[in-house]
């Protein structure tokens, strides 16, 4: 599956600045140029696959002018076509198929690559034209261009109603529109660097990323990273030393581009990836460097598009958890409501009680009386109905004890259980936000079904088959940690899977997975204890936190009480630790 079409809603962190589009540049220019157009697709209408012939074999070339996710890389991913070839298709077949590439070139450090193809017109004639990417969010496109720079046709058709700037269409002259007079930063000199971006008040990242075309944000806080300033310090308050400092570090970075020196590397956070960049990113710690910007491209967004689908899919399950949590909560609260209604309940039984003692005391029509409570030796006054005799007064108290106290004992067996159904919504919901592939969320949908939160829907009844497995860490110290990734599997891993001596960890009273670690009769380290509780910390309903509070206990000592939920458990005895929620430096072993 090509990884390139994700949906507008899908929030991407980095987008191709300047430098990443010179890096493909330089990747394009080593791989396809010379060769000739073998190929030509259309496979969404924003969207060409091109396949080009070499010395050195066959390249797939995809670019996409998607207004979200505009992007360009060499992959081996082929796409199916419509059957009747789109009309920007068709014309670029006509013109370019068996063209070859003469250039490949970039304005400046503009997103922009300009294709210079070489082909034979219909009478015989060597002719160029220039199949120009733009790479500009939401005014993304690819125009086609002879070779002077008229336009011929574009995927995107840009008329004067929709835009002031400049008009994309067949017949019109083609330019780069420059509507925010940024310069080139591949020509910038300390002068010129000094007036635009020294004199700026602004944080001195903003500073630099906003007067030069092609740097985006991540790469101007590197340069001030590496130049040992902070990057929020206003442009115009620094000192001459660090002024200087920080054109040096810039300008190493421009001559590393004009000498087309890259480091494709992805940046991640737990595990997902962040940010990426064409430039070195000292400022993180945890990068992973690529060869090649086409494969950082493909790995980037495909695991991108991977958490995005697990999120879509799983969108129908948290409708339903969500109803199902909100519904609970209004009925706990009616109930609380209700219990403490009951809570006069012993008023009235006392009442009933002292009628009784002292009720030959009671003249006969009294609308009250007084009497010592034995209870706490006070002195109380007691309401009474003058219709009624003594004991019809008493009987009437205790009634209305015995109502309140059937009404206390239902409500209070009530909101345990609604208590057990909120706490148990609450892990599922946790569950979604830790699951990471479609089987994940098979068996998170049979947990739901079995609740009777979900109908199930096959003819026969029977259970779908489960093929998601639990996490399988390493820790440092070489003994395996396991993570369950819903209730079933936490259960299975607990009472099933481990052994009494295994140590087990859970965020304390919060919705989490279950971790076991296998000791093998062995001690654990210090450092594995706080690895486990590191995974306990992050697969739980506080991972956004810096740190969490874990429990940890050897395992015989977890029980599961009759009929409890799924993955719900006690323990009166336990270690208690607060673990970070940082996971990076822990090993996942593929499953």
């Amino acid at each position: 599956m090509s990884p390139i079409f994700i949906r507008a809603d899908v929030i991407i962190h980095m987008a191709l600045d300047g430098i990443v589009i010179s890096n493909i540049k330089s990747e394009l220019n080593k791989t396809i140029t010379g060769g000739r157009l073998y190929k030509i697709a259309q496979p969404e209408a924003d969207e060409l696959l091109l396949t080009f012939k070499t010395q050195n074999g066959q390249y797939r070339l995809a670019i996409s002018a998607n207004a979200s996710l505009p992007l360009i890389y060499l992959t081996s991913d082929n796409k199916p076509s419509p059957l009747t070839a789109p009309n920007f298709c068709m014309l670029l077949r006509k013109h370019l198929n068996n063209g070859r590439i003469i250039s490949i070139t970039q304005p400046g450090l503009e997103r922009i690559l300009d294709f210079e193809m070489e082909h034979l017109n219909e009478m015989g004639d060597l002719c160029r034209k220039h199949l120009i990417a733009e790479f500009m969010g939401k005014y993304s496109n690819i125009i086609f261009c002879d070779d002077n720079n008229m336009i011929l046709d574009s995927i995107k058709h840009v008329s004067a109603q929709v835009s002031s700037v400049r008009e994309v269409l067949p017949g019109r002259t083609y330019f780069i529109p420059n509507t925010v007079n940024k310069l080139n930063p591949l020509e910038s000199t300390y002068d010129t660097f000094a007036e635009h971006v020294f004199s700026k008040p602004c944080a001195i990242s903003k500073a630099i990323f906003s007067s030069y075309t092609g740097i985006s944000s991540i790469v101007a806080e590197e340069i001030c990273y590496q130049a040992s300033i902070n990057d929020t310090t206003p442009a115009n308050c620094l000192n001459d030393n660090e002024k200087l400092h920080i054109y040096n570090i810039f300008s190493n970075v421009m001559d590393d581009i004009r000498n087309e020196q890259f480091c494709p590397n992805i940046f991640y956070e737990n595990d997902i990836p962040k940010e990426f960049s064409s430039i070195k990113m000292t400022m993180y710690d945890n990068c992973k460097n690529f060869d090649s910007i086409s494969e950082l491209l493909r790995d980037y967004y495909s695991e991108k598009d991977m958490i995005t689908r697990i999120r879509q899919k799983s969108s129908d399950l948290r409708r339903i958890v969500s109803t199902a949590l909100e519904r609970s909560y209004k009925k706990l609260d009616i109930q609380e409501k209700q219990l403490k209604d009951t809570q006069k309940r012993d008023k009235y039984r006392i009442y009933g009680e002292l009628i009784n003692t002292y009720g030959y005391n009671i003249p006969e029509g009294a609308k009250s009386f007084k009497a010592l409570n034995y209870y706490t030796n006070e002195e109380i006054e007691i309401p009474l109905d003058p219709t009624l005799s003594p004991s019809e007064n008493s009987v009437r108290y205790f009634n209305r004890y015995n109502k309140l106290k059937r009404t206390f004992e239902a409500d209070s067996k009530l909101i345990e259980e609604t208590s057990a159904d909120i706490k148990h919504l609450e892990s599922v919901a946790t569950a979604l936000d830790i699951a990471t592939a479609e089987e994940d969320l098979v068996e998170l949908k049979e947990e739901l079904i079995e609740a009777g939160y979900i109908h199930r829907k096959s003819k026969n009844g029977k259970k779908i088959k489960i093929t998601s497995k639990p996490f399988h860490y390493i820790s440092s110290d070489g003994f395996d940690m396991y993570v369950g990734k819903n209730n079933f599997q936490n259960d299975e891993l607990t009472f099933h899977f481990a052994n009494g001596n295994d140590w087990w960890f859970h965020a304390k009273q919060m919705p989490g997975s279950h971790v076991i670690v296998r000791t093998n009769g062995k001690e654990l380290p210090d450092r594995t204890f706080e690895e486990a509780a590191s995974l306990a910390a992050y697969y739980s309903k506080g991972r956004e936190q810096d740190k969490v509070e874990i429990d940890y206990v050897i395992k015989k000592e977890v029980k599961k009480p009759a009929s409890a939920k799924p993955g719900f458990v006690v323990y009166y005895t336990n270690y208690s630790m607060m673990a970070s929620t940082d996971i990076k430096g822990i090993k996942l072993v593929n499953q």
